[in-house]
């Protein structure tokens, strides 16, 4: 996405002299920097043998508090079958139960185990002081306003899927 004809401060997300739109450039720029921050995660968390998909679904799942696969899959964005997968990945390693609804035995939840907190109570401090390093190159006040201009796109585009 860049032509390599950047300053410093200006990073090219089209063809050289084409005329973007302001909403197109946001797009590619997200686009860009999500694979870049998971590329960056993935490495962080290599030695642990977890993901970072495998991780946005146990944060998930924490979050919604035994959600079902569909509900998990749609939180992410990702398909019921995807979902399953890294499930099935989490449930061997220890850190999610697959178990059956209470209500619907054809249906499953997913919980987190203990092995699962203690892993993150062991890792968080790194990680996170990891992930402040990528954002070191803004001002706090500007990571603020980042969260919140993203929370914004991210409330604008889940409308626009639930049309």
């Amino acid at each position: 996405m860049s032509t390599g004809n950047e300053t410093e401060d200006e990073i090219h997300v089209g063809a050289a002299g084409e005329a973007l739109s302001a909403p197109v450039q946001a797009f590619r720029l997200t686009i860009a920097l999500a694979l870049h921050l998971r590329t960056l995660m993935d490495r962080q968390m290599a030695a642990s043998g977890v993901t970072t998909q495998q991780a946005a679904l146990l944060t998930v799942v924490d979050m919604l508090g035994r959600p079902g696969l569909t509900e998990a899959a749609r939180a992410l964005a990702m398909t019921h079958q995807n979902v399953k997968q890294l499930a099935l990945a989490l449930e061997r390693k220890g850190l999610l139960e697959i178990q059956p609804d209470e209500n619907d035995a054809r249906s499953k939840r997913l919980v987190t185990t203990r092995r699962h907190k203690a892993f993150w109570t062991r890792r968080n401090a790194d990680d996170h002081a990891r992930v402040a390093e990528w954002f070191g190159g803004m001002k706090d006040e500007e990571v603020a306003k980042l969260v919140a201009l993203l929370a914004k796109a991210m409330r604008s585009v889940q409308a626009a899927r639930d049309r």
